[in-house]
């Protein structure tokens, strides 16, 4: 939507949103120089190299912004898929699958390679919520997918700063899996691939359900489960309430997910239907 188009309330949105990424940022800047915390860093080499593959799409494959946009958050889940799955992997090897997820080893400790992850990730939720601002690449006057960095941003960052839950936020990760058929469906709409009955998106339909089932609504609920479980374990303070709270807002926008999901499934196979009943 062009720029001009905008209603006072989005501009709303955008100068609030806009301040509290520069506040974020602010924040990561003052931690790294002044307190010395250099395994921040990765949160920079985050956001450096979304942005540079950003323009690189830009410059070889097309100047559409939410082409560019939904192309990088491709590249993102791919690198966080193989990452997160990599470190589980490796940590199972290590301690066993029961031991690795034990309250204190999921509170407290942090498996191999797992805050650069998440510093990583950080650093393309910071780029990403930069990219959408730039280029208007949302709607409404609260947009939720800007609120939906937002807190990611706020928690991720939180647990970085105090090293705690890093090891619970990365197995959160895990629909990341999913997200790379997301992704994969609205670049290839917006590619012009849109025949239902090619047999790629029907494969692709497939795996789409498989990895929202498995990778996004099962690991999510069994996460929740696990902090209900082990709340008494929890030292008193707001880990326990905000990952409680944090985990409820995602199971609920998994819901509203699985719906859209589906909507979108009946409308691509619509059209076909339609066909082949003029045929007859």
């Amino acid at each position: 939507m062009p720029r001009r188009y905008q209603s006072s309330s989005s501009n709303k949105a955008a100068t609030f949103f806009s301040a509290t990424l520069l506040l974020w940022l602010v924040s990561v800047l003052f931690e790294i120089v002044f307190n010395k915390r250099r395994e921040l860093l990765f949160i920079v080499a985050g956001v450096c190299f979304y942005q540079i593959a950003n323009w690189v799409i830009r410059l070889c494959v097309s100047r559409d912004p939410l082409f560019v946009n939904t192309s990088v958050s491709l590249l993102h889940s791919a690198i966080t898929s193989a990452s997160v799955v990599s470190i589980l992997v490796n940590q199972w090897f290590r301690t066993g699958f029961n031991r690795m997820f034990e309250h204190t080893q999921l509170v407290e400790g942090t498996w191999p390679w797992a805050y650069q992850a998440m510093c990583f990730s950080c650093g393309y939720f910071a780029y990403d919520q930069w990219d959408m601002l730039h280029y208007r690449l949302y709607t409404g006057s609260i947009p939720s997918i800007l609120m939906h960095h937002l807190i990611l941003l706020i928690c991720f960052t939180r647990a970085l700063y105090r090293h705690i839950t890093i090891n619970y936020l990365i197995l959160t990760l895990i629909c990341e899996l999913h997200s790379i058929f997301l992704h994969v469906r609205k670049v290839r709409r917006l590619a012009g691939v849109r025949d239902a009955k090619s047999r790629v998106v029907k494969i692709e339909w497939i795996l789409n359900w498989i990895m929202f089932v498995f990778a996004r609504l099962v690991s999510h609920i069994l996460i929740t489960i696990k902090l209900i479980k082990d709340a008494s374990k929890f030292e008193k303070g707001v880990e326990w309430p905000l990952a409680l709270f944090g985990m409820a807002g995602m199971n609920l926008l998994n819901a509203f997910l699985g719906i859209n999901l589906f909507n979108a499934f009946k409308k691509e196979k619509k059209p076909q239907q339609n066909n082949q009943k003029s045929r007859e």
